[in-house]
């Protein structure tokens, strides 16, 4: 190991009151922007409805770490960021209000099992293994497959389980959206 590696890696463990107060004074800064972005723009800032939810999380998480973190990045350029992120966001929940805005950003749910029958070909559309769909059925607590009157592929990457129940249907609406093959 050279003298450099050597100078490099000694930084890894040089402590700086500075840099600790820096730290903290960020993560406070950063978290109080998040919390109140969040309160602007409501809980689905957070959830897991469709592919881009799932970015936006990951977006401000990414976002909080580096501003922390970062000698480079300013909290005012984090703040930014995360406005920024926010209001994409609430521009693409807006736009998916638009029946062909959100077939182009939204997958659709997927059936992987039709009753009894397990869908092979949707279970490749979706790549989802049968040791997966098997695990989601023992979680919905189903014990025979003739229990099953439905298994969904959802947006979000869940699997929804829909019970037989005293041979009653299943209701339109809930399948409504369902790509079938």
């Amino acid at each position: 190991m050279g003298i450099s590696n050597y100078s490099f890696m000694e930084k890894w463990f040089v402590f700086s009151w500075d840099a600790l107060f820096a730290i903290c004074l960020t993560a406070v800064g950063i978290y109080i922007t998040v919390i109140v972005m969040t309160r602007i723009c409501g809980k689905r800032s957070f959830s897991k409805m469709s592919s881009f939810d799932f970015a936006m999380t990951v977006a401000v998480g990414s976002i909080l770490a580096t501003t922390i973190l970062s000698k480079t990045v300013s909290l005012a350029d984090g703040i930014v960021g995360i406005v920024v992120v926010y209001l994409l966001q609430m521009g693409a929940a807006l736009a998916r209000r638009n029946d062909t805005v959100k077939d182009l950003m939204d997958n659709k749910p997927l059936l992987l099992m039709d009753g009894e029958t397990i869908l092979e070909e949707n279970l490749r559309k979706g790549r989802v293994a049968k040791s997966d769909l098997r695990a989601k059925l023992r979680e919905a607590n189903v014990t025979e497959l003739s229990e099953v009157k439905a298994v969904i592929f959802e947006t979000t990457g869940d699997i929804s389980v829909l019970h037989k129940q005293h041979g009653r249907p299943i209701e339109d609406f809930m399948l409504e959206d369902v790509m079938r093959s």
